[in-house]
């Protein structure tokens, strides 16, 4: 098995403050909405809460875009959709306070902004407790105007990054078009490109790497993963059908898989090893860090342990959450690698 040094991976994760980082993909926020119950109104069978609170925090590709901008200061772009609303104002307000560039942003007047709201209730008897989940959005893909004027902005942003995310929450920005887009102009720049999608994954041919999950990657191969020979089975399936060059399967308790083309496979094992509370927004904390990684020069291996020590960090919260350089390298410092000699 292949055991991380311990001292060389501290290292490592300083080196995730150099990379800058483009985002493109379907943007969001999720509104948090907290409340006191009070009594059941007259007017219906409801609940009547008393507003004690509501949350603004990012979510889908702005959490992959949030959780870039702990680790490496700021040093990153957004390139999505916003429409012509109140929510709009909000998601790049949300973003400047998570130190994001919006810079690239494009107004799409015929799209709603994203927004995922969650009204929530307590009393003194119970704890918090999620009552409805209200959703603003579109599945559509862009408009033919807007989707040009996406494709413009990539061919002007994408030179000056180190690496581009391509985080597909099918919400219908990342079109055919976009994604060769990406793709062409990241090759004629020499620059990183990383896919974190759930289907349809044949879309994506060409990018760097792909960070599909494991139930992602069954259905995409059409058999289960039961033992080492499916999944090395997968994992090649992957790459000849995507000819991406790097595969990294996330497998929860399982730990990751990175594939690289023409070499043997590398078992990731959880090393850290914690109570779950919400794995909510893990995948995005995964590609972010992976991506800096491999934007930073580290060996795909070092990238994938460093993203499984940062998903660790953060499934230890609820709701999209982040972690930065420093709480990595106490997370590292605690664990003995030795026991995963093999």
């Amino acid at each position: 098995m292949f055991l991380a040094d311990k001292e060389v991976l501290k290292m490592d994760i300083t080196k995730l403050k150099k990379p800058r980082v483009l985002v493109i993909g379907d943007v969001a926020i999720d509104e948090m909405i907290y409340g006191n119950t009070e009594r059941i109104s007259r007017e219906a069978p409801v609940l009547i809460l008393r507003h004690t609170q509501t949350k603004i925090i990012l979510g889908a590709a702005s959490n992959a875009a949030h959780n870039i901008s702990t680790l490496n200061g700021g040093k990153v772009s957004v390139l999505g959709t916003y429409g012509e609303d109140y929510y709009g104002k909000v998601l790049l307000e949300a973003f400047e306070k998570a130190k994001v560039d919006t810079k690239y942003m494009v107004k799409a007047p015929e799209r709603p902004t994203t927004v995922k709201t969650r009204i929530s209730g307590s009393c003194s008897q119970s704890v918090t407790q999620q009552i409805v989940r209200i959703d603003r959005e579109t599945k559509e893909w862009l408009s033919k105007e807007t989707e040009d004027k996406v494709c413009e902005t990539i061919e002007k942003a994408v030179p000056e990054f180190d690496a581009v995310i391509l985080s597909d929450y099918q919400l219908g920005t990342l079109t055919d078009r976009v994604i060769q887009t990406t793709v062409e102009v990241a090759k004629k720049h020499g620059k990183i490109v990383v896919a974190d999608v759930q289907k349809d994954m044949y879309r994506y041919k060409g990018v760097t790497a792909m960070t599909p999950n494991q139930p992602d990657t069954e259905k995409f191969v059409g058999f289960f993963i039961k033992d080492e020979e499916t999944l090395k089975k997968a994992g090649e399936k992957l790459l000849e059908s995507t000819n991406s060059d790097l595969m990294l399967i996330t497998r929860g308790g399982d730990g990751m898989a990175v594939f690289e083309r023409g070499r043997e496979y590398s078992p990731i094992p959880v090393f850290n090893k914690t109570d779950v509370f919400d794995v909510t927004g893990a995948g995005d904390t995964v590609v972010a860090s992976f991506t800096l990684g491999l934007a930073a020069g580290l060996s795909p291996k070092h990238a994938a342990i460093i993203g499984n020590l940062a998903a660790s960090i953060v499934i230890r919260s609820f709701g999209c959450a982040t972690t930065n350089i420093k709480e990595l390298i106490k997370t590292a410092d605690k664990i003995n690698f030795e026991k995963f000699r093999g």
